[in-house]
């Protein structure tokens, strides 16, 4: 996860606030329903990636270490269909990409920051806790610890919940209770939350195009790569052409 450089200033001690218990029940009171969602999320990729040949530990791993649901959702399926390191990260790293915008955003709340608490709170920033804190600081009532406790008991309930399927893939028979199919669901569900407008409908539509003919045309997988960064090139001249024709 990311920060804007602008919010990094110089190393301040990282200072508790008073009430230390109300501060962590009204961060988990505001985290519970992204734990909750996660829940069910975390198992169903700890079973893909048991499926997947990946043991428990090495899931536990990526989970720590990438924190990213998506990602992780990706990473699972390319090892399976056997990619190449260098095709996994590549793909992974544009996924995350969008990390940079959420944390710039965030980086306006959080200004005059030790370094440290900076490096704690950033990697804890996932789509759904920047949704809730970003929102709660616009509301007014809301600091830096409750938006990091927040990330953390999100972040907690992913791990467990990764470990917890992994660990329970390898009495699943596969294909059992859809759960092949979790990671096309999920990028469905992504998918149709992100078509607010005709201009997100047409890159939806130029991505498929793309990454179909780049299949067909182009040998290894780069076209996953290839056909979101094109699609989004795209549809960013398309929404700047129509700015400027207003």
């Amino acid at each position: 996860m990311y920060l804007s450089p602008s919010c990094f200033v110089a190393f301040q001690p990282m200072k508790m606030p008073v009430n230390v218990l109300q501060t962590l029940r009204q961060g988990a009171v505001a985290a519970w329903p992204i734990c909750l969602g996660y829940l069910p999320i975390g198992l169903a990729l700890g079973v893909l990636a048991q499926k997947a040949g990946i043991p428990w530990w090495s899931v536990a791993m990526m989970s720590v270490l990438v924190f990213a649901g998506s990602a992780q959702f990706i990473c699972v399926a390319m090892l399976g269909a056997g990619a190449s390191a260098s095709a996994i990260i590549v793909t992974t790293f544009v996924v995350n990409l969008r990390h940079v915008l959420m944390s710039s955003a965030l980086a306006v709340f959080l200004q005059g920051v030790s370094r440290r608490f900076l490096a704690l709170y950033s990697y804890g920033v996932t789509d759904e806790s920047f949704a809730v804190n970003l929102t709660r600081f616009r509301e007014g009532g809301w600091d830096r610890w409750r938006a990091l406790t927040v990330n953390h008991l999100a972040n907690a309930t992913w791990v467990l919940a990764t470990i917890g399927g992994a660990l329970v893939g390898q009495f699943l028979p596969p294909g059992a209770l859809g759960i092949d199919y979790a990671l096309t669901g999920m990028f469905i569900c992504l998918l149709v939350f992100q078509l607010r407008g005709r201009i997100y409908v047409i890159t939806g539509l130029l991505a498929a195009a793309i990454a179909t003919a780049w299949y067909l045309l182009i040998p290894g997988d780069s076209y996953i790569v290839g056909a979101s960064m094109s699609a989004a090139t795209i549809g960013f001249l398309l929404q700047r052409r129509r700015r400027r024709s207003r």
